[in-house]
């Protein structure tokens, strides 16, 4: 009986592991992660090239230094293999990737990348999907109410909002929020990532630290996507309120709420979610401003070290994640587009 039961729970599982091989999603995850091999390879690849073409390299900053003989200036160029060719330099570090995981040891902090990527990533991402989310929590709400109040005072005053928000580009607003910390001192913190106490603090002490800390950034990074979210909001509702079938679900007397919410929303949500891929990747390529005026630990600032410093493999595997990070967030928008609207068909999505 054991066998039998062993036998049937066998096949269980075997038609469930073929069913979701098979399956729409799996196929187009698998199609997507193949296209993004390739889309890193090249985009590695560019980089590297666009990285030689800078005048001078890591090495060259040290002759500067009368401390450091012309020997040992050697010896590092011959450590780090900045003394073989371009091609040389970018196949032996995939190379290394591939066979080893090794991203390269950092010039300056004489760190493995990896363990340095590794540390940083959580806090870029942080702050990028709180900023998401604070963005959405609010952009979206306002845009229907723009909409549904159109040209009414509401409206009016959103629209200038909105326009207000979109103008100022984001290092205005890290300045301004800057000084506006300075004004209200100590309310915001405006250094770091913790307080000096960190460790000294509970589990929900830590993260109350840490989200206090997040409040500017978070803002700082969040306006400008605010203003254009509850534009687009506004337009896409819009179009929707004027359809047919919601004047249909009006004269059959449904209530207002469920008209908006239910019938409209639902329809208009679908261009917001394929906006998501996009918002994602303009929060993670702008996180480097607040990054570096609120001094937040994240990729972004460490980029802008690694090119500041010449260090290539560094600024290589950060470059690279950041193309990671965009590639997954188009995915992630891709899949909640099929999970709002079942007839979507994943294989017609580019």
């Amino acid at each position: 009986m054991n066998t039998t039961s062993n036998s049937s729970a066998w096949e269980t599982t075997k038609e469930g592991l073929l069913k979701l091989i098979t399956s729409e999603t799996f196929l187009y995850i698998l199609k997507r992660v193949s296209q993004a091999v390739l889309t890193l390879f090249l985009a590695s690849a560019l980089s590297f090239i666009i990285i030689q073409l800078a005048p001078g390299d890591y090495v060259d900053t040290l002759r500067q230094n009368p401390k450091i003989s012309p020997e040992r200036i050697e010896e590092l160029k011959q450590q780090f293999g900045l003394n073989r060719s371009w091609a040389e330099q970018y196949f032996l570090w995939l190379w290394r990737i591939f066979s080893q995981g090794d991203f390269g040891t950092s010039f300056i902090y004489q760190r493995s990348v990896a363990s340095m990527i590794s540390e940083r990533v959580p806090a870029t991402l942080l702050l990028a999907i709180a900023s998401l989310f604070f963005t959405w929590a609010i952009a979206i709400p306002l845009g229907i109410v723009a909409a549904v109040k159109q040209n009414k005072w509401a409206d009016r005053i959103l629209q200038v909002l909105s326009y207000a928000g979109q103008g100022f580009p984001s290092f205005i607003t890290a300045l301004l929020l800057l000084i506006f910390a300075q004004i209200t001192t100590p309310l915001f913190p405006v250094g770091g990532m913790t307080s000096v106490n960190h460790a000294d603090l509970s589990w929900l002490g830590k993260m109350l630290d840490i989200g206090w800390h997040m409040i500017l950034p978070t803002v700082a990074l969040s306006i400008t996507s605010f203003a254009g979210l509850q534009r687009i909001t506004r337009g896409e509702m819009l179009d929707v309120l004027r359809q047919d079938y919601i004047q249909t679900a009006r004269a059959k007397g449904l209530p207002e709420n469920k008209v908006i919410y239910v019938h409209a929303l639902r329809n208009a949500i679908n261009p917001l979610i394929t906006l998501l891929g996009f918002e994602l990747s303009s929060l993670l390529s702008g996180a480097f401003i607040a990054e570096f005026f609120f001094n937040w630990p994240g990729l972004g600032r460490l980029t802008l070290q690694a090119v500041q410093a010449q260090d290539l493999y560094l600024l290589m595997a950060s470059l690279v994640m950041g193309a990671v990070l965009l590639i997954a967030g188009n995915l992630i928008a891709d899949l909640l587009l099929k999970v709002a609207d079942p007839r979507i068909r994943l294989e017609n999505l580019n």
